[in-house]
């Protein structure tokens, strides 16, 4: 069964760090464009950062730029979201997204950010 697992998430204080994983089974991620969305209670969900399969190019939303770093290891057939200075209003469900010949999505972890 073809599967992105994310994997990560946590509880952690304002201003710390996770780097949150996402893994493919039964695919491989190497020709694939890759993303991080979040979802909140009550809202959208919403992109946060996506990445050529390359690497050649990555974007963020601007509510995360100079804070969150995506990158892949296409040897390793994972995707990484290295958040940094974390804020309560970061705190979300996270998930990886797959698209080219389909699209996949991942099942989601939590991230929690509260003192």
């Amino acid at each position: 069964q073809v599967q992105l697992v994310e994997s990560g998430g946590g509880l952690v204080q304002p201003g710390g760090s996770l780097r949150l994983s996402c893994t493919a089974s039964r695919f491989t991620l190497r020709t694939y464009f890759m993303s991080w969305y979040r979802q909140a209670p009550g809202k959208e969900r919403e992109l946060v950062a996506s990445i050529t399969s390359t690497s050649s190019r990555t974007n963020y939303a601007d509510s995360v730029k100079g804070r969150f770093t995506i990158s892949r290891d296409n040897a390793k057939n994972t995707v990484y979201l290295q958040m940094n200075s974390l804020k309560p209003e970061d705190s979300a469900v996270y998930y990886c997204k797959a698209e080219f010949a389909a699209i996949y999505w991942g099942q989601g972890t939590q991230v929690t950010v509260s003192s």
